[in-house]
C-alpha cells in the first residue's frame, strides 16, 4: 500500500511560525514502582514529589490498570477540531501493561497525566491508545523509570492551533541552560525531520529521547508496513538521534501506535514519511555536541 508522505492534515487554528517549543534544562533519572490501589496520577505524583520533583517524562513496564478507561483517535464530530476521541472504553477486569510512555505536568495548577500505552485485556487482546489518567486504577506494581525535569517542566495550556489543551514546556524553578530540553513539535512536520532539525539546529551530533508521546497521520515502517489512517496515537518505546555514514543526522524511532479503527502498529519508523497530527512531547537529551 502506498501513502502520500507528504500528507497533511487542516488544523482549525492559525499555525505560529515557530514549529518547536523548548526549555533547555537538567533532568534526572529516577526509577520506582507505582503502587496498587493508587488513581494513576496519585501513584507517579507521589514518588515525585518524594524527590523533589513536580514534572517528568516517564516510560511504564508490567503491572496493570483496573479500573480503566481509554480512548482511542475517531473523526473530529464538529470541525472545531481536525480529529478526536473515541467514546470511553472501560473494560472488564484487569488490563496487564505492557509498555507506554508518560509526559507529567500540570494542568489548571494541579498535577496531570498524558500518557500513550499498549496492554492486553482480560479477553487476551493486545490494544492500546490514549489512557484516561483520573479514571484508571494501578491494579498490579507498574516499573517506572522517570526523567525528574530541573529547571523546567510541562504544562497544559490551550492550543489556538488544534483547538486542544496540550502539554508545552515551560521554565521551571532555578531555569538554567543544560543538555536536556524539554520540546512540543507542532502538526504537520515530519517526525524524524523535525527532530533532527532540532539536533542540527543546536550543533547536536548525538541525542537520546527520552519519553515521547505523540500522534501521527497514519506510519509509515521500515519494514514497509503502512497504517492507512488519518489519525494515530503513537508513543516511543526507544529513540536516537545520531549521525549516518554521510555525516547527516538521522533518527531512529521504535514506537507501537493505535489508529482510528483500533488497530495496533509498531516499529521503526521511516525517515521523511510520518507528519506529526497534533503533537510531540518528548526530552531530548544531548549526548555529544556544542549544545
Amino acid at each position: 500500500m502506498m501513502i502520500d508522505p507528504d500528507r497533511r492534515v487542516l488544523q482549525p487554528g492559525p499555525a505560529p511560525s515557530e514549529r518547536v517549543q523548548w526549555v533547555a534544562g537538567n533532568a534526572r533519572l529516577l526509577e520506582f514502582t507505582l503502587e496498587p490501589r493508587l488513581n494513576f496520577i496519585e501513584a507517579i505524583r507521589r514518588p515525585l514529589a518524594e524527590a523533589g520533583g513536580e514534572s517528568a517524562v516517564l516510560t511504564l513496564k508490567g503491572g496493570a490498570f483496573g479500573p480503566f478507561t481509554y480512548v482511542v483517535p475517531a473523526p473530529a464530530p464538529t470541525p472545531e477540531h481536525a480529529a478526536y476521541y473515541s467514546e470511553f472504553h472501560r473494560p472488564v477486569g484487569i488490563s496487564r501493561l505492557e509498555d507506554a510512555a508518560v509526559t507529567f505536568g500540570r494542568r489548571d495548577g494541579i498535577a496531570f497525566l498524558h500518557c500513550h500505552g499498549v496492554w492486553t485485556g482480560a479477553d487476551g487482546i493486545r490494544r492500546g491508545g490514549h489512557v484516561i489518567p483520573d479514571q484508571t486504577v494501578i491494579a498490579e506494581p507498574v516499573r517506572a523509570r522517570a526523567w525528574v525535569l530541573d529547571g523546567m517542566a510541562f504544562e497544559a495550556q490551550p492550543d489556538p492551533e488544534t483547538n486542544f489543551t496540550l502539554f508545552g514546556p515551560v521554565s521551571g524553578a532555578g531555569a538554567s541552560s543544560g543538555r536536556f530540553f524539554a520540546a512540543r513539535f507542532r502538526p504537520n512536520q515530519d517526525i524524524c525531520g523535525a527532530l533532527e532539525d532540532f539536533c542540527r539546529s543546536r550543533g547536536i551530533v548525538s541525542a537520546a529521547l527520552r519519553g515521547g508521546v505523540a500522534s501521527t497521520i497514519g506510519a509509515v515502517f521500515e519494514n514497509g508496513s503502512v497504517v492507512d489512517s488519518f489519525a494515530t496515537e503513537m508513543f516511543i518505546r526507544s529513540g536516537s538521534i545520531s549521525s549516518g555514514t554521510d555525516g547527516a543526522l538521522e533518527a531512529a524511532l521504535d514506537v507501537a501506535l493505535v489508529d482510528h479503527r483500533g488497530n495496533l502498529a509498531e516499529g521503526l519508523l521511516t525517515r521523511g514519511a510520518n507528519p506529526i497530527l497534533m503533537t510531540l512531547e518528548v526530552v531530548i537529551e544531548a549526548l555529544a555536541g556544542s549544545a
